[in-house]
């Protein structure tokens, strides 16, 4: 597979741009790099908000180690695990980002440290200092902090996790019949990230029907087999069960599984609807299985063990995307540094099983295929992508995408006009789409490898959208930065996708955030979400918290602005879920 030369070829952010890499070397970084960007990593990464709280010791002073008092450390610490665990790992022991343990950054020295944390590097690590997101004496602080011992986090395990569980309205007492005229299957659940919030907004009639209080930065929602209840979990690790039922929608339960999370599902196979929830944890690195009426923890399992190819142990092995099979009670778990696709049966907690797949190491999200067979899952950082048969309960492809770090979110099924069935991803790193074949029935020379990859708007995408009932492929790019590019949206006529090979298929730019009307800030477009029947597709136009943000929706057949959703309670808006689509897994 090769890439088209019809056009040249923007020069945009490596993956390591999108990442918090420090880059090891001999030279210092003298001058802030001509082509870094001083934000979109830092807005979209993962940080450790709640273990920044914690209050930690010193660990195991030395005689050569650097003057640093216990309040240092500790501000030290909360800066570290705001801005750098989500990439280096808690431990530091490497994520996507490098490992950080003190006989690296010893061996490079203070002033090395100092240098590269203000100024950054063209391949990754941002410019803290000249960006002015850290002082000079922050600058100065985190230098000395990372030649020191890593603190570590305390565990949190079923005793804590007891503690936090609250069932805020008994299953006994919850309606017997839905009570409110809201059309649920329509209903989008809209993460609002930095107000710890989510808002329920009608996709009939574009109302908000009501703002829950929920963990903060909101990562996913999803929803109960039966549609009733939906599931969001924060990166503090907060799981909130809501009852679309009730007259005005509200949290019926909830618990913190950790201190940093990504991910919820819920049971869906034939049997077990609404029994279970499963939630996994960036911290501890574990998985517990829930109660579907009421989050009672129920079963905990560590992901710390050995890395799949290594075979090394890994103290800090991330729970990723987890989603359910639609052949088997099995949750499908993402173990994203060891490289394990875990196939959890929940049919016997007591005796539970597992399949252990071997993958690719820093495994992050995705999606199934059109028939809920095949999984995809992205190895972003080794730029692969893994198909799991959930139905076999093996490893079918490893499939390199050819383009830097892709991100799916959960991909997109189409049928091509000449390679058949197929399921894309989007790159964060650069500005390519890649095809991937899905049909070994149908197209089994093309299935499982990349058919067709071709140029998009710009790197740094999160998120790729179709719907079945649309002929349009969306690809946003909110961590570009080119402010009118990261504004924006590419569409591809996927009728017209079949035309000459050695030509880029050509897409429409949507000026989603020309439209939203926005005249403050530099508001971001991200994560295309289609309405129940495919005949809108709405975007979130993503801004500074103290500013005006919005979302915008587009009528799928004209590619028109439709309608512009403002209001005061809109506080940074990304991620948006569907009901009806979320829980069928249609994308």
């Amino acid at each position: 597979m090769t890439f088209r030369a019809n056009r040249a070829r923007r020069v945009l952010l490596s993956s390591a741009a999108l990442a918090l890499a420090l880059i090891a070397g001999p030279a210092l970084a003298q001058d802030k790099p001509k082509d870094h960007t001083d934000g979109p990593a830092a807005a979209y990464e993962p940080s450790m908000t709640t273990l920044g709280q914690i209050q930690v010791e010193i660990p195991g002073r030395k005689a050569d180690d650097p003057v640093m008092t216990q309040e240092e450390f500790q501000r030290g610490t909360q800066i570290y695990f705001e801005r750098c665990a989500g990439c280096h790992g808690v431990l530091r022991k490497g994520a996507t980002g490098k490992p950080l343990t003190p006989d690296i950054t010893r061996e490079n020295g203070y002033d090395y440290l100092q240098s590269f944390i203000t100024y950054g590097s063209p391949a990754g690590m941002p410019n803290w200092g000249t960006s002015g997101e850290l002082s000079e004496a922050d600058v100065d602080l985190m230098a000395r902090y990372l030649l020191l011992e890593p603190p570590a986090p305390p565990e949190f395990g079923m005793p804590e996790m007891r503690a936090s569980w609250k069932v805020l309205v008994e299953p006994s007492a919850r309606p017997t019949e839905k009570m409110n005229d809201i059309d649920i299957d329509n209903l989008m659940s809209v993460t609002l990230r930095d107000a710890g919030q989510i808002a329920l907004i009608d996709g009939g009639t574009y109302e908000i029907k009501a703002v829950i209080d929920t963990g903060y930065a909101v990562h996913i929602s999803r929803i109960s087999a039966s549609g009733r209840y939906l599931f969001v979990i924060g990166r503090d690790a907060k799981v909130v069960m809501i009852d679309l039922w009730m007259e005005t929608p509200a949290p019926v339960a909830e618990i913190r599984i950790g201190s940093e999370a990504r991910s919820i599902e819920t049971s869906k196979f034939e049997g077990f609807e609404d029994k279970y929830a499963i939630a996994g944890a960036y911290w501890p690195p574990q998985y517990v299985i829930m109660d579907g009426d009421t989050l009672e923890p129920l079963k905990i399992v560590s992901t710390r063990g050995n890395i799949y190819d290594e075979q090394i142990y890994h103290p800090e092995p991330r729970v990723a995307s987890i989603l359910a099979s639609h052949f088997k009670p099995e949750f499908i778990v993402n173990v994203k540094e060891t490289g394990k696709i875990l196939m959890v049966d929940y049919s016997d907690l007591k005796n539970l099983k597992t399949t252990e797949i071997e993958a690719e190491r820093f495994l992050h999200d995705g999606g199934l295929d059109s028939t809920h067979r095949y999984f995809m899952v992205a190895a972003n950082a080794r730029g692969k992508i893994a198909v799991v048969d959930t139905k076999e309960g093996k490893l079918t492809a490893l499939v390199e995408t050819g383009g830097a770090t892709p991100h799916p979110g959960r991909g997109a099924n189409f049928t091509h006009p000449v390679y058949g069935p197929v399921w894309a991803t989007s790159h964060l790193g650069d500005e390519s789409v890649a095809l991937l074949g899905t049909d070994p029935e149908g197209h089994a020379d093309q299935a499982w490898k990349i058919v067709d990859s071709f140029y998009a708007l710009g790197g740094g995408s999160l998120f790729i959208k179709t719907h079945p009932n649309s002929q349009h492929l969306y690809v946003d790019a909110p961590l570009n930065p080119d402010a009118e590019i990261s504004a924006s949206v590419a569409v591809f006529d996927i009728a017209a996708m079949g035309g000459d090979p050695n030509v880029d298929p050509e897409f429409t730019t949507l000026p989603i955030g020309e439209w939203a009307g926005i005249a403050d800030g530099q508001p971001r477009v991200v994560q295309p979400e289609f309405n129940k029947d495919g005949s809108e597709i709405w975007f979130s136009v993503w801004n500074g918290k103290e500013k005006e943000s919005a979302i915008v929706v587009v009528d799928d057949k004209t590619l028109e602005l439709k309608t512009v959703i403002k209001d005061p309670r809109l506080v940074t808006p990304t991620g948006k879920f569907n009901v009806y689509n979320t829980r069928n897994d249609v994308y």
